[in-house]
């Protein structure tokens, strides 16, 4: 049953989880479902299963991996949600390991999977949902289906179950066709959102998409425009949401040493996902959770000192 290779981990903290392989969407962008087949879920059990073996061996946070994760369990018979396999391990992993997951799709986004986020413990307050543009125009040309409106729709539910949470996303700028006018639907978007985190790309054609056989490409002088745009409002945004942090004592699981203090200064991650920076010793406290203070803010990480 379980046809997953297994992945090189990479690192000795936190680790990725495959729980479904493959992906149905056919976005017109796209060369995944042509690259790696249809959706096949894996078994709860089976998930668990590596879960449990990665906590064994001293492992302390899990991303579940998917390209769209918001479909696990509906190749299933009976079908099966997402939600419900949050709530699962949840239940059956030890008490001191963190849960994540990347990537929804707006399309199949479940309220459920918003409460789990917001009612169990393991599982960090943080969304993955990329948006890809603000145009409803252009996300039917990408044939996303979901719309500006309805994007927004699953926001407020977050913002209003979920307060804390980070939201993070994609967006594609520069898609074949897109306007002036249509770009500017995406600057919106962001402006209602203020994301945690994006990553953005300007559109690249792709070999057997159909996207990359369209007339209406855009000139790249226009491209790399609209994507230093994008990249400065993300910064602007990126630094408001850190800022929320200040003052406040924050939970975060240390990983590695900072890259530019190795030798005083550690690294971890908050529940949200931001980067945190403070003075300690990677030889004591990598793999441990501890409570920090935030003390300064930047675009994209934290500076602080142990509470």
């Amino acid at each position: 049953e379980d046809f997953m290779s297994k992945p090189v981990r990479g690192h000795d903290v936190r680790a990725w989880v495959n729980v479904i392989h493959g992906c149905n969407e056919h976005c017109s962008y796209c060369v995944v479902p042509a690259t790696r087949g249809m959706e096949q879920s894996r078994s709860m059990e089976a998930v668990l299963k590596e879960c449990l073996d990665l906590a064994a061996a001293g492992y302390k946070e899990v991303t579940l991996l998917g390209q769209n994760i918001d479909a696990w369990g509906r190749d299933f018979v009976p079908k099966r949600t997402f939600a419900q396999l949050l709530e699962f391990l949840d239940a059956n992993i030890p008490t001191n390991m963190r849960i994540r997951y990347v990537t929804s799709h707006p399309r199949y986004f479940s309220d459920r999977v918003i409460d789990a986020v917001a009612d169990l413990d393991k599982v960090c307050e943080c969304f993955h949902v990329p948006f890809q543009a603000g145009d409803d125009k252009v996300l039917r040309r990408m044939r996303r289906g979901y719309t500006f409106d309805s994007y927004l729709r699953i926001i407020k539910k977050i913002r209003a179950k979920a307060p804390d949470s980070a939201i993070c996303g994609d967006v594609i700028v520069a898609f074949p066709g897109e306007s002036e006018e249509a770009f500017q639907k995406t600057l919106q978007i962001m402006e209602e959102v203020k994301f945690d985190n994006l990553n953005t790309f300007a559109y690249s054609p792709r070999p057997n998409t159909e996207a990359a056989l369209w007339d209406d490409q855009i000139p790249e002088d226009v491209k790399a425009d609209r994507l230093q745009r994008v990249q400065d409002l993300a910064a602007k945004h990126g630094l408001e949401r850190s800022e929320r942090y200040l003052g406040r004592t924050v939970e975060v699981l240390v990983e590695d040493a900072n890259p530019r203090n190795p030798k005083q200064q550690v690294m971890g991650r908050t529940r949200q996902g931001r980067q945190v920076y403070f003075d300690g010793c990677l030889d004591d406290l990598r793999g441990t959770f501890v409570d920090v203070e935030i003390t300064e803010a930047r675009t994209w990480s934290l500076t602080g000192k142990l509470a």
